[in-house]
């Protein structure tokens, strides 16, 4: 049964590419569309979650927004899989880097994700859990980065459901060996791996927790093309 347009996404089954950029901004989204692809266009605003389709180097695809947090990131990346027939879902966003040798600007490939997210219990993991990537996506991240002289690195990171964090929490993320800690990985990862289909996690550290240094909004929207670039190239090979 043909369970589309939903309560979130009003686009129809084909507006929508197979491979799918999701950063957390909806203004992120609608710029970098507009940057990047050509012929772009806006398949979906509900609820001001844009979603734009158009073509990179020829190949189709679509730029969305997830919103904040599992919950967020949970519902649509769910609907893209399971009812929009999307094959591969690339999250580009910021994260808090947890290991002195990750920069503000430097790029965190997620191959792994450990979690304490309630979004998890829906599946019967009440407790930390640790998700993987799509060895495919992971394998072509570190390709293109190469071929790009793009500076990213491998490296575990942590959803947690809490911006704001205690330090003996902090102590304990990084003992698990996590380089970054952010809010949606975990849900898409656990949304791909029960469809049956595709997810990477790429990140631009924005804040060094450790040292205290951060960026503005202003910068963590308008900076940070490279992830987005590396995720387009990757999306020609899908």
């Amino acid at each position: 049964m043909n369970k589309t347009p939903t309560a979130h996404i009003e686009a129809k089954v084909n507006d929508i590419a197979k491979t799918v950029i999701m950063p957390g901004d909806p203004r992120r989204a609608e710029k970098m569309a507009k940057k990047f692809l050509k012929d772009v266009k806006l398949v979906n605003s509900v609820r001001n979650n844009y979603c734009f389709t158009g073509f990179y180097n020829g190949t189709k695809v679509s730029i969305m927004s997830s919103g904040m947090g599992t919950p967020s990131m949970g519902i649509y990346s769910y609907e893209l899989f399971n009812f929009y027939n999307v094959e591969n879902i690339i999250r580009v966003g910021t994260i808090g880097s947890l290991d002195k040798s990750f920069k503000i600007g430097d790029i965190i490939i997620g191959n792994e994700v450990i979690t304490d997210t309630n979004y998890n219990s829906l599946y019967a993991r009440n407790k930390e859990t640790k998700l993987f990537a799509s060895k495919k996506l992971v394998e072509l991240a570190k390709k293109f980065s190469q071929a790009e002289n793009i500076k990213a690195k491998l490296g575990a990171i942590y959803t947690t459901d809490t911006f704001y964090s205690s330090e003996e929490k902090t102590k304990h993320i990084i003992s698990l060996g996590a380089k970054g800690v952010e809010m949606e990985a975990a849900a898409l990862y656990e949304n791909a791996n029960n469809s049956n289909k595709n997810a990477l996690t790429i990140c631009t550290i924005s804040d060094e927790i450790l040292t205290n240094k951060a960026t503005t909004s202003f910068e963590r929207e308008n900076n940070f093309d490279k992830m987005f670039e590396l995720a387009l190239k990757i999306s020609t090979k899908l």
